[in-house]
This record gives structure tokens, sequence and C-alpha cells, in this order.
């Protein structure tokens, strides 16, 4: 199953989200589908939180709206629906489309958790009961059709879970260097997909200028921060929207070759798809970047359907 759907996969992929992103209307988003697989792009993915848009619905509407296209939950929310509903929902989607989704949970931020009034003191816990539950869905009731699970982890026992218990990783705001750390972790065999956030923009202080603004103030209980913290970065560093140097470990800015560079040196550190990231403020100016780093990422990167 890993084999076939990495080969629909490619090499790289898209993620979109953000306020002003994912909250497009749905038809806006039906015309960015068409417009990532146009491009050449083997996969698109989006987030979710615990109100908002429902991930699995979400990504039914893009699978129908492209002929072969990946679709991926980056993440669906484990706090946003029962384990078997989790389970039922994608085996449905992967049944409609076989082959052309991936299921990727996570475990979301404190912040956002206990918000909505809920108890985030356990999470590696969780999700190792989380998974439990969906097996035992799994055993109630088989699904017609397979589908690939990866797990948002970070932190080295999380990608352990995430080995031992799925098909692999879906990292999310991490630098190269963590790419390299998890697939160590993993092994050969387990799916690794990165997160690669860029900006089209050859001016360093408008670069991260964009990337501090979207990123915001990270705290220190932050997940990201925490790996971070765990892969050298000092607390100065995380500060104030981060550091120059921290900035650009994250975020690949300058022209798309400097971006296509960066995604290289991802699938080199281990990496078996990349989600390339916009960072912008509106979908139309998202597909308009990607259209400017598929022109640069060598055919071999991207499917020869542009």
């Amino acid at each position: 199953m890993i084999t076939e759907v990495k080969a629909k996969l490619g090499r790289v992929g898209v993620w979109l989200g953000g306020p002003h992103v994912h909250g497009a209307p749905v038809e806006s988003w039906r015309h960015a589908v068409r417009r990532v697989e146009q491009l050449g792009y083997g996969s698109l993915w989006g987030p979710e939180g615990i109100s908002g848009k429902d991930a699995l619905v979400n990504a039914g509407i893009q699978l129908a709206a492209s002929g072969q296209l990946v679709i991926g939950t980056g993440i669906a929310n484990i706090w946003a629906r029962h384990p078997a509903t989790m389970q039922g929902g994608a085996a449905m989607l992967a049944e409609a489309h076989p082959g052309r989704f991936v299921l990727g949970i996570g475990v979301s931020h404190r912040f956002l958790v206990e918000a909505n009034g809920l108890d985030y003191s356990h999470p590696l816990k969780i999700m190792r009961d989380y998974l439990d539950k969906m097996d035992q869905a799994v055993a109630r009731n088989p699904p017609p059709e397979p589908f690939v699970r990866v797990v948002a982890a970070l932190q080295p026992k999380m990608v352990e879970l995430a080995r031992d218990r799925t098909d692999g990783v879906h990292s999310f705001s991490a630098p190269v260097e963590h790419t390299a750390l998890v697939r160590k972790a993993l092994g050969s065999d387990k799916l690794l997909i990165p997160e690669q956030a860029f900006i089209i923009e050859p001016d360093p202080q408008q670069a991260r200028a964009i990337a501090r603004r979207y990123r915001g103030r990270t705290g220190p209980d932050s997940p990201y921060a925490r790996n971070w913290s765990r892969l050298g970065y000092s607390r100065q560093d995380i500060a104030d929207g981060g550091s120059d140097r921290l900035v650009d470990a994250l975020v690949a800015w300058g022209t798309p070759e400097a971006v296509a560079a960066r995604v290289q040196a991802q699938l080199d550190a281990g990496a078996d798809h990349v989600l390339v990231h916009p960072i912008t403020d509106d979908l139309t100016t998202a597909i308009r970047q990607l259209e400017q780093l598929a022109s640069a990422l060598p055919r071999g990167l991207v499917f020869a359907n542009s």
C-alpha cells in the first residue's frame, strides 16, 4: 500500500493553511485544487482545528474536484471526532478514491485543546489510546479499501509511536536537520512527509518579516519550540518571532530556484515527499507562489502535466 501511494504522491506536494487561506470559499478551493494538480504537484494537505472546517469533509470535496491528486489531512485533529468515527470516515474516502487519500492525525496544541475544556496533560498516551481505538474499529468493521495513516510527530517518543503503529510521520515547522533525525529513527520503510514553508521574495528583510508575521510569537510550551530547543536553538533564537538563524532554517525564501534547493535538501535528508507551504495572506497569492515554484522544480520532482 505504501509503495502504491508513494508512486501517486511523487516527490513534492502542497500544504495550504492559515486563516485567510483555509477559510476561502469552497468554490475557490475547487479551482485551487485543480490548479495544484495541473502544476504537477502530487498531493494537497491542510489543517483542522477543533471547530471550523471538517478535515474529512474537506478532503472529500477536494478529492471530488481532482482526478489524480492525493489528498492528505495535515492534520485531522484527534480531539474533533471519536476514533471510530475517524476510522470510518477515512475508510469511506479511501473506498471512494482508492490510493488517493492519506490520513494524517495529530494531538494539536495545548492552548487550542484546553480552550475547549479538554485535558491535554498526556498527549503521547492520548495518541496511543486513540490509535488503539481506531484499530479496534478496524477489527470490528474491516474497511474494503486500505489507506495510509501517518501521525504528526516532532519529538522522539511520538516519532517512535508513529513508526511502530502507523505508516509514518508528517512533520511541520521543522528544519532539515530534523528530517534527517526522523528518517534515522523511522528506518527506510516508513513514510516521512515534512512541511516546508517558503516565500518567493529575494529581499531578506521583507522575507523574514513575512515569516515572523505568519508565525507570531511562539511560547516555550509550544511543541514546535520544544523541538527547536532540542535541536540546539536557544531561547534567544525562539523569542520575538525567531532569530534570523531560526527563521532561515524554517522558511525557505528567495528566488524560486533557492526554494527548490531547500526542497531538494529535505529530500536528501530522507524525506519521501515534501509539502511546500506558501506563506501568504490569501489563496490566490498562494497559488501564484506555487506556480512560480513549479517552474523551478526539476521534472523529476513534479509530475510532467503542467
